[in-house]
């Protein structure tokens, strides 16, 4: 499992402007776009599909069609994670273009969700969503890579519960200090601790923003 993310020197995933802040460059989305091409779905949380109204597909054709001579979809399965199941039908995510949807809920947020019938296939994991359950549906679906894009409270629960296999890290060449927003994770107890780090395998520049890849031994 990959965890994937843009932040500030100091940690933050936005600022507080109503306008997304570019935290990357062309050529990291570039590389991101590939790790996309190389997993079977990508996760994201409720949070950052109102925040960003991402699409989650492989951009490039080349990719794309790659991917098509492998036996596989164009992009990989994209999921949502939303315990209330507050999302918005309109968001980008969910207007039929690049394949299945599937959002990941309470029995609760399956009675609020608001989507459309075909817009996404809307699972209840019983009074609560477990991050457990989730992953055993997915590893049902034939999931072995997942990615996951965001937002802090999301990276917190797989860093938290161990599950992340590699990080991939991109830091912007500034601080937001009091403009920041969400945080690339919140307080929890780690096991990725100074007792056990992660291993860091790769850095590069990438133009004026810098890429750390950290993996699990």
């Amino acid at each position: 499992m990959i965890v994937s993310a843009a932040m500030s020197i100091d940690g933050y995933l936005d600022d507080v402007s109503p306008k997304r802040l570019m935290l990357s460059n062309a050529a990291d989305f570039d590389r991101v776009d590939a790790v996309r091409a190389g997993v079977d779905a990508i996760a994201v949380g409720a949070g950052t599909v109102r925040a960003d109204d991402p699409r989650l597909l492989v951009r490039s054709p080349e990719r794309r069609d790659a991917r098509v001579e492998a036996g596989k979809a164009p992009s990989p399965l994209r999921v949502v994670l939303s315990p209330s199941g507050d999302l918005d039908p309109d968001a980008r995510l969910f207007a039929g273009e690049g394949g299945p949807v599937v959002v990941y809920t309470s029995e609760r947020g399956k009675e609020a969700c608001d989507l459309a019938p075909g817009a996404a296939e809307v699972v209840a994991l019983g009074d609560t969503l477990e991050l457990g359950d989730a992953l055993r549906d997915l590893a049902g679906r034939g999931v072995e890579r997942l990615l996951v894009e965001g937002g802090g409270t999301i990276h917190t629960l797989f860093f938290a519960g161990d599950l992340v296999d590699e990080a991939h890290l991109t830091v912007a060449p500034f601080l937001l200090g009091g403009a920041g927003g969400p945080k690339f994770v919140h307080a929890a107890a780690f096991p990725q601790s100074p007792a056990r780090p992660l291993r860091l395998v790769e850095t590069r520049a990438l133009g004026e923003v810098a890429l750390l890849v950290y993996r699990r031994d």
